[in-house]
């Protein structure tokens, strides 16, 4: 997803490398114990993601020419960016279709607000004006109902067909909130195209993805990945690997599955330069730098949409790519596999 860049401890420019945007922590417990036993299927591939919100996301107020001036309903209400609009008089709202229809049958009525700022419920009262040039009643408010993009599966589960991907969640592009998710689905993709990292420009994997055949449908979108259930003879074929436990993970060489041409997942060598300690890591459990020169080559490091990539060292699950350093794009950031793991579980 073409997120906006955030800065790391040391000044450093962060980017997530996840979704392309198409349209307009962990609980502490003993993750290493938990996931020591468990095996899974890395996978690698690209997919498409596409994901429906829980409510409509305000993304930011306008003014609306009247017959009598210049209004803005939202904004005079107290709608405020980030607020999720859930229901406009009791009705439950989660497209801007529907919101459009009611402000429609209303007519500028006095309406009841319910939405969610900052997970708290917010009740407010409004009124739609209708707009001068088009004859429709508005709020004022530029909203947000789905996302889509292409993305990497770091792993499935084989006994029950859940998987997770990405390593970080679906966040608004505008907002950067947590996309509350409704229902969404993963769909075959095939990557046509890269445009290589450079020094403070981050590349992205170029694709397209089949809307008429569904691989899975998601169920939980988390700031560790996005996570759902595989549709019936889903799945990839693969070895299953144990989840490495969190203390055994070192600093050294380890490799990633990546999806850049194509549908072909090839293995690449990276070496993790450093693993924090837990309770410091905040999703950002190891750093990481790219050596293999195939993957230099084509796509200069780290791009969007390898957000994902599976990280395997002495043949073990240890984690997925999530982030890539803006001014060095052969250096990025890894979570551990255990934290999506058990957000997996939980789902």
């Amino acid at each position: 997803m073409n997120e906006e860049a955030r800065p790391a401890g040391t000044g450093t420019a962060l980017l997530r490398v996840g979704l392309l945007v198409l349209l307009a922590l962990a609980l502490l417990w003993p993750l290493s114990a938990r996931a020591s036993a468990r095996t899974v299927v890395p996978v690698g591939r690209a997919v498409g993601i596409k994901l429906f919100s829980d409510g409509v996301v305000v993304v930011g107020t306008s003014e609306i020419d009247t017959q009598t001036g210049m209004v803005n309903p939202a904004k005079d209400c107290g709608l405020k960016e980030g607020d999720v609009i859930t229901h406009i008089n009791s009705t439950e709202v989660d497209t801007i279709e529907e919101v459009s229809a009611l402000l429609q049958q209303l007519e500028g009525q006095s309406m009841s607000i319910q939405a969610i700022r900052d997970d708290k419920q917010v009740q407010l009262t409004a009124q739609a004006a209708l707009c001068a040039s088009d004859g429709a009643y508005k709020l004022g408010a530029w909203i947000r109902d789905s996302m889509a993009g292409i993305g990497t599966v770091t792993f499935y589960c084989p006994d029950t067909g859940a998987f997770g991907a990405l390593g970080h969640g679906i966040s608004d592009v505008d907002t950067a909130l947590l996309m509350p998710l409704e229902h969404g689905s993963i769909l075959p993709a095939s990557v046509s195209g890269v445009e290589q990292g450079k020094r403070g420009v981050p590349g992205q994997l170029k694709g397209t993805f089949d809307t008429q055949v569904t691989l899975g449908q998601l169920s939980a979108n988390t700031d560790s990945g996005v996570f759902g259930t595989l549709a019936e003879g889903g799945g990839w074929s693969g070895q299953e690997v144990e989840i490495a436990p969190r203390n055994e993970v070192k600093a050294g060489e380890a490799t990633i599955l990546s999806n850049i041409s194509g549908q072909e997942v090839e293995e690449y060598t990276i070496r993790i330069v450093k693993v924090y300690p837990e309770s410091e890591s905040d999703c950002r459990d190891f750093l990481i730098q790219v050596t293999d020169q195939r993957l230099l080559d084509t796509t200069g490091g780290i791009v969007q949409g390898m957000s994902g990539s599976p990280i395997l060292q002495n043949g073990r699950l240890v984690g997925a790519v999530t982030h890539v350093m803006v001014d060095d794009p052969t250096s990025g950031y890894g979570i551990y596999a255990g934290r999506m793991l058990q957000s997996c579980d939980s789902q």
